[in-house]
This record gives C-alpha cells, structure tokens and sequence, in this order.
C-alpha cells in the first residue's frame, strides 16, 4: 500500500518493522501485542482516556511514531481538540519545552490531519 502523506507513511513503516520484528521473534512479538491489547481494551477507564494518556506518556518520551498513532486513536475514538489540547499541556507541563514543541507541531498536525480524513 503506497501512502500519500507522513501520517499514514509513519504508521506503514511501523508497520512493516513490526512484521519484520515477527519474523525473527514471533513469540515476544506475540506476548508483547497481547500485552498492548489488554492494556488498551475498554476497562473502567474508557478507550479515548487511554489513548489520550499513551499520546501524553509518548510526548514526553519524544516517540513521533507513537504521537502519530495515539493522536489518531484519540481521534478514532471522538477526542475533540480541546481534549487534545489537555493532554498536550499535561505532557507539556512535565515534559518541558522539548514535549512543548512535539505538542504544537506533530502532534496538533497529526490531529487535523485525521480529523479531516477520518471524520
């Protein structure tokens, strides 16, 4: 699948390492996805939270891959901006200037990105 912007390109080249990672370690991948799952699978606290606390957790730790896909998650999940904008100065607040500028740029571009193309 060839993609047409950074966003979805990101995700596609995680993606692929992903699989890539599968095929020399198939059974840590396969504990560590089932592990992923069950911690994002809807509990007591609903799916939107936990995307929007792993996008804060993923701004701090500077891991673009990750604010590309938990942006869209909140975003698959009816995370409007303004909650958007929470979490990005929780993350912010802790994190400093350097998760301040993840925040503003690749973050809010990855927002209004899905939130064109999704909805």
């Amino acid at each position: 699948m060839e993609t047409s912007n950074y966003f979805d390109q990101a995700i596609e080249d995680y993606k692929r390492g992903t699989s890539r990672m599968k095929e020399h370690l198939p059974d840590m991948t396969k504990g560590y996805f089932h592990f992923t799952e069950e911690a994002f699978r809807e509990g007591t606290i609903d799916q939107k939270s936990k995307q929007l606390m792993a996008l804060a957790i993923s701004i701090y730790a500077q891991d673009e891959y990750c604010i590309i896909y938990h942006t869209k998650g909140a975003v698959e999940h009816g995370a409007s901006e303004t909650e958007i904008m929470e979490t990005l100065a929780i993350s912010a607040a802790l994190g400093g200037g350097a998760a301040f500028a993840q925040a503003v740029t690749l973050a809010m571009d990855t927002y209004t990105h899905y939130q064109q193309t999704l909805h």
